[in-house]
């Protein structure tokens, strides 16, 4: 089938709509933490014996710029089903919790959207924080009263990149369908995934940072009626970085998940994130100068960094990036929802460009052009 507008066209701007963004809506336990209470919950564990571990911690804390988390569980009971290192309850409690949240963020997202759910034609979902056949989308389906013909693709493994890569998937769907409504689902509960006797640095890290939510977005197709609040989603780009595949994700066993988390993330964010930015915004004419809205997924400090050195944009830029992570902590593919969100709130001018970023395992980049 011919492509109808000039989104892929090199250098040209897109002149047809695209699919809306009709709204966003976000959920997350009832359970919340500041840094502190978790850290030293942590400090208190197996994990964190030796004087090493101890100073590992007192350096992360200073600077992970998280402030405040929301837990699956009471902090107690968190700790309690780790200590167990029961994988077949740790999954079982992320089921029960994931779905709860997950209804929650369905809901009330096409509730603002003024859809009911048998008007939903495709839902996406995305997660890496547990395991469901059927998957979450599938189960939920019936729980809120979705077609039973609706279109299903669940994603699994594209970790903090799941939600543009959700984003992205939702504008080519809609490409092809455009009076449709389609759906993305976002549900992670990276706390219940903590390792408490792993004393690697790369798991001390992940338990500063990872805080747990859900997230859905609802979009329309450009001929479908209705009164989208957010933003058109233009153009996707996507890059998969070869010889990475172990610098980023879980190892998976009977143990469950376990965090793999090089320090090489930051260098490959600022190597390789200005080149796939630059062959997205080069279709439309535009320059990282001229993006009004960075939506991005840092996922700690000295990404946060890279990022901004790698696209050369002021620390004002991730503002909303960086108040996501201090009052939520990484939400893994809810992240980038979440900030989203938060930038509909108070939206640039009509018409400027905005610019969703992600990077997971893969290691993959993962980007979506935006109109406001």
């Amino acid at each position: 089938m011919s492509m109808p507008q000039a989104t892929h066209d090199r250098g040209r701007q897109s002149v047809v709509a695209g699919p809306r963004v009709a709204a966003i809506r976000t959920a997350f336990p009832p359970y919340q933490y500041r840094q502190e209470e978790v850290l030293a919950a942590l400090a208190r564990t197996t994990l964190l014996e030796s004087e090493t571990g101890a100073r590992v911690l007192r350096k992360i804390h200073a600077s992970s710029g998280v402030e405040t988390r929301s837990l699956s569980l009471p902090l107690e009971k968190l700790v309690d089903l780790a200590r167990r290192e029961d994988f077949t309850e740790q999954n079982r409690v992320w089921l029960d919790i994931a779905m709860d949240l997950g209804e929650r963020a369905l809901t009330g997202a096409l509730r603002s959207a003024g859809v009911q759910p048998d008007e939903v034609d495709a839902v996406i979902s995305t997660t890496v924080t547990g395991l469901a056949v059927p998957s979450l989308e599938a189960r939920l389906a019936h729980r809120v009263g979705l077609r039973p013909d609706v279109k299903r693709i669940p994603l699994f493994g594209s970790g903090c990149a799941g939600g543009a890569a959700g984003l992205a998937r939702l504008h080519d769907y809609l490409l092809a369908h455009p009076g449709q409504v389609a759906v993305l689902l976002a549900v992670e509960l990276c706390t219940l995934a903590h390792q408490l006797k792993d004393g690697s640095v790369a798991n001390i890290v992940a338990g500063s940072l990872f805080g747990d939510g859900a997230a859905v977005v609802v979009a329309f197709g450009a001929q479908r009626d209705g009164r989208p609040a957010g933003p058109e989603l233009v153009d996707t780009h996507s890059l998969l970085v070869p010889g990475t595949e172990d610098v980023l994700g879980w190892e998976i066993g009977s143990h469950g998940f376990r965090i793999l988390l090089s320090p090489e993330v930051p260098v490959l964010t600022e190597k390789h994130l200005p080149p796939a930015v630059q062959g997205l915004l080069s279709r439309h004419a535009l320059s990282p100068q001229q993006i009004a809205s960075w939506i991005i997924h840092g996922g700690g400090p000295k990404v946060f960094t890279a990022v901004q050195r790698a696209l050369d944009v002021q620390p004002g830029a991730l503002r909303l990036t960086r108040r996501s992570v201090a009052e939520r902590g990484n939400l893994s593919s809810v992240s980038v929802l979440d900030i989203l969100h938060a930038a509909m709130e108070t939206p640039p001018p009509a018409g400027a460009p905005g610019l969703v970023a992600a990077m997971g395992p893969g290691f993959a980049i993962e980007l979506v052009l935006l109109r406001w």
